[in-house]
């Protein structure tokens, strides 16, 4: 029962309130893209959500969790750019992406010239929040 009470706290505070809170916070689209990415990034959260992610390689009723707790927060990212990106595939590969700079952001040991690893993450995540220029991947 105490497992399953952790995953309840992990799945309320690393998706569920962080999710609430960025679109109770309004802005557009890549403002609660950005603010989702503040809030969970505090180490705490991002430390719980490794540990489910390590426990879920060993436990698959924790990876059917994590999978669906995955989709949630890939659905709020394809609701988000869908909303600046007209081009489906282009959504996706930038919902990807930065889904994956969410959670891997910890594990870049490369060096990055005049940049810090948090700075050149940053700068990623600012590129794919602008608006295409050519009105999608395949225009």
């Amino acid at each position: 029962m105490l497992l399953a009470e952790l995953l309840d706290e992990w799945e309320r505070r690393c998706t569920r309130e962080v999710i609430a809170r960025a679109d109770a916070e309004g802005g557009d689209a890549a403002d609660r893209i950005r603010r989702v990415g503040q809030l969970s990034s505090s180490d705490d959260l991002h430390r719980i959500d490794l540990a489910v992610r390590a426990w879920a390689r060993h436990d698959e009723s924790v990876a059917a969790r994590l999978r669906r707790i995955d989709n949630e927060r890939m659905d709020f990212l394809r609701q988000a750019f869908g909303t600046f990106v007209p081009d489906p595939a282009e959504v996706e590969a930038r919902s990807t992406l930065m889904f994956a700079l969410a959670i891997g952001r910890h594990f870049i040991a490369a060096d990055h010239p005049a940049r810090t690893t948090r700075d050149a993450v940053a700068l990623a995540a600012e590129h794919l929040l602008r608006p295409p220029q050519w009105g999608g991947a395949s225009g």
